[in-house]
């Protein structure tokens, strides 16, 4: 008889245990949320709230079960509300129901929708290919077509906002750039690490309304160009070319990959990709590391006249978009012509003087012999 009576009191601790977990005992269909409401903050941030069921269980403790249009992003959280940064340029709608555990399986109550349409105006008027680069990280440039039904004299006029701003902010140096239109402003990153983790929200619009207002979000993960960097010294040491350059500012080395490029008159453009921290163990760098960048080129004829620049773009370890090269740094030259490119340069400054030479004797000849032909004319005889 002890046995079954452990067995009991074990059923009965699961069962307890199970009621605090989830509050999952009642298993009926709870009523659905009343007074879903929709909004927008700053220019891109929706904002569903709603109120808990009416006629709930007492037993119940109410959990909300959510998604966007086509069950996308579901969600189960004892929150009244839920938020989410969307460009509004189309309709988007939020369902919502209520249950009594997280548990996914479990039949919520009827869902309730609410939905936000995008703004009005001709969908042809709105602007297109909105782009967004985030320049070292100092400055976001943003740019944009008109769109198809949009009138040539448009004043365009783009807003930003992201989290460190706590108004709406208009962008002042538009500016056009053959068919595009285009606006930059400061986004300079601050030392909160959050801050990265954040977006942009963009909108570009007239005043006048007559265009439909079109909006993008731009992760600060993404779309960054750094500057180029800037090469400080080039040497050679045991048959390898050392090649020292100081990194863009604002960037952690680790984040930034590297191409050296190095060109001769000899031998074809060779292309290293450096992506690990480029350090080189070598005296000449042990004074001034900060900063800076080295690379070791092997291989590399210190009697012919090698050209380096190099060029650098985000890494995949600190951010999303590894793929926007910056421009490339000023080309530096290091090593000499050999003697038989100086010989072939010589002779070819020599035939290319003797050419000018010669058609300048060939058209001189030319003119001075038609020159003397006319003045020989034969003598007129009078009879």
């Amino acid at each position: 008889m002890e046995r079954p009576a452990r067995l009991c009191g074990l059923w009965a601790l699961l069962l307890c245990a199970v009621g605090r977990g989830g509050g999952a005992a009642p298993t009926e269909t709870q009523p659905p949320v009343t007074n879903l409401t929709v909004s927008v903050e700053n220019l891109c941030t929706v904002i569903w709230t709603w109120n808990p069921p009416e006629g709930a269980s007492p037993n119940c403790s109410l959990w909300y079960f959510s998604h966007f249009g086509d069950k996308q992003d579901k969600k189960i959280a004892p929150e009244t509300h839920r938020s989410k940064e969307v460009p509004l340029n189309e309709r988007i709608c939020l369902q919502v129901g209520s249950q009594c555990s997280t548990n996914e399986s479990e039949k919520p109550s009827i869902l309730v929708e609410k939905c936000i349409s995008p703004p009005e105006g001709d969908p042809e008027s709105a602007v297109t290919e909105l782009q967004c680069v985030w320049h070292n990280l100092s400055y976001m440039k943003c740019s944009w077509l008109p769109g198809r039904n949009a009138s040539p004299d448009t004043n365009y006029t783009l807003y930003y906002w992201h989290s460190n701003l706590e108004n709406i902010h208009q962008c002042e140096k538009i500016y056009t750039d053959n068919q595009y239109f285009g606006c930059s402003f400061d986004l300079t990153k601050v030392k909160d690490s959050s801050f990265e983790k954040n977006s942009v929200q963009i909108m570009v619009k007239d005043n006048a309304g007559k265009i439909r207002p079109s909006f993008k979000i731009v992760p600060l993960t993404s779309r960054v160009k750094p500057d180029p960097p800037h090469i400080k010294k080039l040497f050679f040491h045991n048959g390898n070319l050392y090649v020292q350059w100081e990194d863009p500012q604002n960037f952690i080395s680790r984040c930034l990959s590297y191409e050296v490029e190095v060109s001769n008159s000899q031998t074809e453009t060779l292309v290293f990709n450096v992506k690990d921290e480029a350090k080189c163990q070598n005296p000449e760098f042990e004074r001034n590391m900060e900063n800076t960048s080295c690379f070791m080129v092997p291989g590399v004829l210190p009697d012919t006249l090698n050209a380096v620049r190099i060029r650098v773009k985000t890494n995949e370890f600190c951010y999303e978009d590894d793929k926007l090269w910056s421009n490339w740094s000023q080309e530096m030259t290091i090593g000499s012509r050999s003697l038989y490119s100086l010989q072939f340069l010589i002779l070819a400054r020599f035939l290319k003087k003797c050419l000018e030479t010669r058609m300048m004797i060939l058209c001189t000849g030319r003119s001075t012999t038609s020159m003397r032909s006319k003045s020989r004319k034969k003598p007129t005889l009078w009879c």
